[in-house]
């Protein structure tokens, strides 16, 4: 196949714009440098054991909600399966000594909130109020069209007029006093990897009400949603092509009549398109792929001016425990040091990791308790998280990874993490099957983002909005998606995808979702086995007898 459109990387972002324009007729090849596709969202195994490093917990998944409808829109429902979490508590915040848990729905939250912070539940109502506006508005300027509406948006947006340029620290400063009740109303910052006084609050407002009324995770993980989008966009005629390394971006002309006409792959190859659409961040497209030589001195000034977000260590343990029986359930941990969440970002963006026997935080969860078709009957799987900044490995950039001091390294960095883990989980030590753990190094290995960075370009004002990288590029034909463009995490960089196909395509986003009957997504209850269908049991009782056999 020629084809005329060439996806660089399949991150969700990548995949969701690949999909779109090959459901347009377009001849779309998508090339990805790693083994398996994906990006943040691929799954890769030990042993058998499958692991998500990008994919924890999605939101929006109800009747009628945001992320739903783009997968129905997207034509890909019918092949995905979703699993709720613990709805009781699908976030655990484990700060200090304190325990406190998240429910689902907006209402249950308050109520729970205002039960356990009495003295703060008027100013709770309110704050609570304040962020469901701010995030309902959000929703209002993206749906913006016609006259009508840009005459009334300042009435209908005045409260993100109000406090869309402070920071999350302000806003909640000026409504709650209760240090800890902050905290947790701020263990979400997790979610875009920024301490309080540098996040947006309109941005901790979209991710509070992505999860108000509850999470999800994917059966299969993270390749359940891939595999779903890969089997579409060949349905449609598109390729995927893995293990494939794009080396540079093909430019002709000069000046502003510049244009992108192919890709030179990393073997000397070269395929020509008419339209490239690069999933790779911005530093990666424009300086690795591009070539500074041909950008404007104004894009340059605003690549030497761009951020990136946190990067992270990650473990990813087997224990052969009951974890239920030891108080797992399929709802996240936040296991945080102390309520002060800005000294708690200051510790984790220190250079010397190596000292202290813990990490200031850092995000427990236990995927096959979130996906229960994946439980072989003995063996559970976990996985930590937690984050840091990129100069603490910096050193080792370049190096390759299994240097001796790397691998000294990665050895007392697993210590700190399991320490965390045997205080959430008692006994996990002694019951470890495998530990693995993976680096800044790592992702820049795997995902190929600048700096291992897990959100794209950092979140604070000078990068979303109007500030984000913008789906056409200033060259002619080069179009970007993914995270840096419009939003992060699985939903905001698969609607990033759609926003760069409708700009390919010269049409709107909702030109590319419409809504389709024969589409339904299904939705099970992980903690509930008796609402399960029967297929879920008899999966679950071939995977025990598959493990047995072994």
């Amino acid at each position: 196949m020629q084809p005329d459109t060439i996806i660089i990387g399949s991150g969700a972002g990548g995949l969701a714009a690949a999909l779109c324009l090959a459901r347009a007729g377009r001849k779309v090849l998508v090339l990805e440098q790693h083994t398996v596709p994906g990006g943040w969202c691929h799954s890769f195994f030990l042993n058998g054991h499958r692991f998500s490093p990008g994919v924890h917990y999605i939101g929006q998944m109800g009747e009628g909600e945001s992320t739903r409808e783009l997968y129905e829109g997207l034509g890909v429902a019918n092949d995905l399966v979703f699993f709720r979490m613990n709805p009781a508590a699908y976030e655990h915040c484990w700060i200090g000594e304190h325990r406190v848990d998240m429910p689902a729905g907006i209402g249950a939250l308050s109520a729970q909130l205002a039960e356990r912070f009495p003295h703060e539940r008027e100013r709770l109502q309110r704050y609570l109020r304040t962020v469901q506006r701010v995030a309902d508005q959000l929703q209002v300027i993206h749906r913006m069209s016609g006259f009508w509406d840009h005459v009334t948006i300042p009435f209908r947006t005045r409260h993100l007029g109000k406090y869309g340029l402070f920071s999350l620290k302000r806003v909640i400063d000026w409504h709650l006093k209760d240090p800890l009740l902050k905290a947790v109303l701020n263990v979400q910052c997790g979610d875009h990897g920024l301490p309080p006084a540098l996040a947006p609050f309109p941005l901790h407002a979209a991710v509070m009400q992505h999860y108000f009324d509850g999470a999800y995770y994917p059966m299969g993980g993270g390749a359940g949603i891939v595999k779903a989008m890969t089997t579409a966009i060949k349905k449609h005629g598109g390729v995927v092509r893995t293990g494939i390394r794009v080396k540079r971006i093909l430019i002709e002309g000069e000046g502003k009549v510049r244009r992108a006409v192919g890709v030179e792959l990393a073997n000397g190859e070269r395929i020509m398109a008419a339209t490239i659409v690069s999933n790779a961040d911005p530093h990666k497209t424009y300086l690795g792929m591009v070539g500074k030589e041909h950008l404007a001195p104004k894009l340059i000034r605003k690549l030497e001016a761009t951020r990136y977000s946190v990067t992270s260590i990650m473990l990813f343990v087997t224990v052969d425990m009951d974890v239920r029986a030891a108080g797992l359930d399929s709802g996240n941990i936040w296991m945080l040091r102390t309520a002060d969440m800005e000294a708690l970002f200051r510790d984790l963006s220190r250079t010397d990791i190596l000292t202290d026997d813990e990490f200031p935080g850092a995000f427990i969860s236990c995927p096959t308790l979130k996906d229960p078709t994946s439980f072989n009957g003995r063996y559970h799987d976990i996985e930590m998280v937690t984050y840091l900044d990129y100069t603490a490995f910096e050193r080792f950039a370049g190096l390759g990874e299994r240097t001796p001091e790397y691998l000294a390294w990665k050895e007392r960095i697993m210590e700190k993490m399991l320490n965390m883990l045997e205080r959430a989980l008692p006994g996990a030590r002694a019951r470890i099957v495998q530990a693995r753990i993976g680096t800044p190094i790592t992702n820049e290995h795997y995902v190929q983002s600048t700096r291992g960075s897990v959100y794209g370009t950092e979140r604070t004002l000078k990068h979303i909005g109007p500030f984000a990288y913008a789906p056409r590029a200033p060259i002619a034909n080069l179009y970007l998606t993914g995270a840096s463009t419009l939003t992060h995490g699985v939903a905001g960089a698969s609607i990033s995808g759609v926003v760069t196909a409708a700009a390919v395509l010269g049409c709107k986003k909702d030109d590319l979702l419409r809504p389709d009957p024969a589409q339904h997504l299904r939705i099970l209850d992980a903690e509930d086995p008796a609402t399960w269908p029967e297929w879920v049991h008899a999966k679950r009782a071939d995977r025990k007898r598959r493990f047995k056999e072994m």
